[in-house]
């Protein structure tokens, strides 16, 4: 019974607060903006490829490579007669799944350690942050081409490598806030009543801490997805997967732009600016809904 009464507590509380965050989000155009298009590039990225495939244009038995846009292929065909608008569908999926799972992996790992190095701090906090300051110093793109090359063009690798080289940002930030929070009176009367350090720092830090994580969540999906399309752009990708960063390094590789083929260099790149732009847009919304210092005043 008791049970019962705190989860319909917790999840009244859960309504009230998620209605007073859609409030204050609904008042942001810009974040309205970013969610649709959001919105948009999840469900093409989900439906889309159930619903297309990769067709080659032929006319009179002749296949037509480098077509301008005609009707059925709405956005031409590339140097071997294939549908790019089937091709740009196709890879939204790869290529959201690269930044979600990409910046899963950065998230992790730089809530671990920003939580464990502000809260133990001391030889801890010096290894972890001087650990934190050499990913921070060196260049992220050499840095990712060199670890890209050395294990292979494959997309495990490629999440993998733009997961491993994008957490220390999120490091920083998350320690800052947990040397905060770890001095105030709270965590004090937590520890006071014999609460362990596991205890504190996931049951009474990280939920403190989670506002950050999941606005710093939204921008690091960005650079993700951007990171993704950069590698693949310099043939660090895996050439056997569609993404948007693997049409423009063949339709370069190509010649697309000495052939005057715009149609299939613009459609993926309009897509990763896009989907760029959304993250970035919900981000700046989330940090006025999550900082009250950042809201619009009444006039």
């Amino acid at each position: 019974m008791h049970n019962t009464m705190v989860k319909n507590e917790r999840l009244a509380l859960w309504r009230k607060n998620f209605s007073g965050f859609w409030s204050i989000y609904s008042q942001n155009r810009m974040g309205l903006i970013g969610l649709a298009i959001l919105i948009f590039f999840t469900l093409m990225a989900l439906f889309g490829p159930l619903l297309v495939s990769i067709t080659t244009l032929s006319i009179d038995g002749v296949t037509k490579v480098l077509h301008p846009p005609t009707s059925g292929f709405w956005l031409g065909t590339d140097d071997l007669g294939k549908d790019i608008l089937a091709g740009v569908i196709i890879g939204s999926r790869v290529s959201l799944l690269v930044g979600v799972a990409a910046t899963a992996i950065s998230m992790i790992i730089g809530t671990v350690v920003g939580i464990v190095s502000g809260f133990y701090g001391r030889t801890a906090d010096a290894l972890l942050m001087r650990i934190t300051d050499v990913f921070l110093v060196i260049p992220w793109l050499p840095l990712m081409l060199v670890m890209a090359a050395l294990l292979g063009p494959s997309l495990g690798n490629i999440i993998f490598v733009i997961g491993i080289t994008s957490w220390a940002g999120t490091a920083r930030i998350i320690r800052s806030q947990t040397l905060s929070i770890k001095e105030r009176p709270y965590i004090e009367r937590a520890r006071a009543i014999g609460s362990g350090d596991s205890h504190l720092m996931f049951y009474h830090i990280l939920p403190n801490v989670f506002p950050l994580i999941f606005a710093n969540t939204v921008l690091v999906a960005a650079v993700a997805i951007l990171s993704e399309t950069t590698l693949s752009f310099l043939g660090m990708g895996d050439p056997t997967r569609i993404t948007w960063g693997v049409m423009l390094h063949f339709a370069f590789s190509m010649g697309a732009v000495s052939h005057g083929a715009w149609w299939w260099l613009l459609p993926p790149g309009i897509c990763v600016v896009l989907v760029v732009l959304s993250f970035t847009f919900i981000g700046y919304a989330l940090d006025e809904v999550l900082n009250p210092k950042l809201r619009r005043r009444d006039q």
